[in-house]
């Protein structure tokens, strides 16, 4: 192994199942990682990413999964090494930060013990050095009110913290090597900056290498010295982070690249990685007269639907002789969408904007104001109207997999809300209207049978958009549809979803944290802040001229480093 190398991953091949019936994952790869040095690991899920750094800390399943090949870490092969010396290594020289903390942290003890718990054992601390050192630790990575947090469950803070929380435990023992594992993907753009620009100054503070996980180029291009691409268990593309963004030599890589929305310009079409192979796709923008005749075409109608003074509040115990806390989720919201148009609601987590969709949907109920849906005050109807109007507005869900029911076939799913709005006279009118959305959504036959479980989560989303098809709705909010997608297949539903619009006649509500994905869709803009509107009006004009703090600082932490 080089000097210049802190680990190095030799030949590295790793295959799941039984030893008769094996799997193979990952393919035979090889890299190093240099000392004192940021590497960047993208690809979509499946890729090969994570099982691979889970190998690195010797995570995976003894049972179930099967390697070969070297990991030589500091001269010693972490495979071959006994339980008992590789947990010494793993948390003290090898540390992780996983994607959604708010699973990776114990959530039944507080924030300060379960960072204490890991100084105690790998450094031998007195439970009273461990805690000062713990407080110390939050100081290091920017945790507001420290004694508070040290004090608090997972659930009391929020996502950003925990992961500040996440970031404490892992640094806490000064490990040679970090692999941060998506530690941004749940955040908001803010959050998500506050976080990188806190792993780059952790890393130069400290010296120590850095493994950065991510499907997000732009991510990645703002903190990587070095970039490796992966695709199906297998590196496409490895080099200086610089030749891969600005030279991409690998199909897969410039699909990645061309294939997120970005700030600057308006594509009528985004690219994917299928119509990059057989060289169809042509990059068009959208021109300001084709925007100027969309605009008439929309806004010479009525409005679909009318927000007046929305107000939602929760109320929250403060103790027996304290009385309630009042919180205005939605705080007197006024606005209109009109039939035919996209409008974009933005804003970071607890502005409210999911609130918001829930309100419209009638799954909250609104403490004050008015929701006119196609010239009706829609917060005055039953609860036999309201499941009728429910067929005009429909949603389409973050994370398809928990809104389909694991027990029932894609078909099923598609077909029981059809027979309990009556759309089609019989079973076989169902089954051949489900069967032709899902040809539509870009799914075969084949599907009409599958369960849930047997699909990615792109192909489970177009399942969900085509539950939404069937319903014939007048209004779709999608609230986070795209967040919880790789940048390919969000690219593809993306698209989906504007031909949609064009073949069905669809008006869009586009709940998202992420701007660039907004700006992509969008006709009109809402930006939310704290249960207000901080901002409305053209996307396009807002996301050029932007005349509130907040909003321009929604949009100066979306990266950049590609563009």
């Amino acid at each position: 192994m080089l000097d210049t190398s802190l680990i190095s991953i030799q030949n590295l091949r790793i295959s799941f199942g039984k030893k008769n019936n094996l799997n193979q994952i990952i393919h035979d790869i090889s890299f190093d990682i240099p000392r004192n040095q940021i590497v960047g690991i993208v690809g979509e899920s499946g890729s090969g990413k994570s099982v691979t750094s889970l190998a690195i800390m010797g995570l995976l399943p003894k049972k179930h999964s099967w390697i070969e090949g070297d990991i030589i870490f500091e001269n010693k092969n972490l495979t071959e090494l006994p339980a008992k010396e590789l947990r010494g290594i793993r948390g003290k020289e090898i540390a992780m930060i996983f994607q959604e903390p708010m699973s990776a942290l114990n959530p039944s003890m507080k924030c300060g013990t379960q960072v204490m718990e890991i100084l105690m054992h790998h450094e031998n601390l007195t439970r009273k050095e461990a805690k000062k050192e713990t407080l110390s630790l939050f100081e290091k990575v920017k945790l507001p009110r420290v004694n508070e947090i040290f004090g608090s469950y997972p659930h009391q803070i929020s996502g950003g913290q925990m992961q500040r929380v996440m970031i404490a435990m892992a640094i806490a023992c000064k490990p040679k090597l970090l692999i941060a594992d998506e530690p941004t993907t749940a955040l908001d753009v803010t959050v998500q900056k506050e976080i990188m620009e806190l792993l780059k100054e952790l890393q130069n503070e400290t010296g120590m290498s850095l493994i950065f996980i991510s499907h997000d180029l732009s991510l990645v291009s703002e903190i990587a010295n070095e970039v490796i691409v992966m695709y199906q268990g297998e590196i496409v593309e490895h080099g200086p982070a610089l030749d891969v963004f600005k030279n991409p030599k690998a199909t897969y890589t410039r699909a990645l690249l061309a294939s997120r929305p970005t700030l600057d310009k308006r594509l009528q079409k985004l690219p994917t990685i299928g119509s990059l192979e057989d060289k169809s796709f042509i990059a068009e923008e959208t021109t300001p007269e084709q925007r100027a005749f969309r605009h008439k075409k929309i806004y010479t109608k009525e409005p679909i639907l009318r927000i007046q003074n929305l107000r939602k509040e929760y109320y929250s115990s403060l103790g027996l002789f304290k009385g309630k806390n009042t919180l205005a989720a939605v705080d007197g919201v006024s606005f209109s969408i009109f039939e035919g148009e996209t409008v974009g609601l933005v804003g970071e987590s607890g502005c409210g904007k999911s609130t918001l969709g829930k309100t419209i949907l009638q799954l909250e109920k609104e403490t004050s104001g008015k929701i006119i849906f196609r010239g009706k005050d829609i917060t005055t109807l039953n609860k036999s109207e309201i499941r009728k109007m429910r067929k005009e507005i429909q949603l389409i869900f973050q994370d398809p997999y928990s809104s389909l029911n694991p027990r029932l076939p894609i078909g099923q799913a598609l077909m029981e809300p059809m027979q309990v709005h009556r759309i089609g006279n019989s079973a076989r009118e169902r089954k051949k209207k489900v069967l032709e959305l899902l040809e539509r959504v870009g799914l075969d036959v084949s599907y009409f049978d599958r369960y849930p479980h047997e699909l990615s989560g792109g192909q489970r989303q177009r399942v969900g958009i085509a539950r939404t098809i069937a319903m014939e709705p007048k209004l779709v909010i999608c609230d986070e549809s795209v967040s919880a997608l790789d940048i390919s297949v969000q690219a593809q539903v993306l698209n989906l979803l504007n031909e949609l619009k064009e073949d069905f006649g669809f008006t869009y509500l586009f709940i998202s944290h992420d701007l660039a994905v907004v700006k992509y869709m969008a006709d009109q803009l809402l930006v939310m802040n704290h249960g207000k509107i901080e901002e409305m009006g053209d996307a396009d004009e807002i996301y050029a001229n932007p005349t509130k703090d907040y909003t321009k600082r929604l949009i100066e932490a979306i990266p950049r480093g590609i563009e």
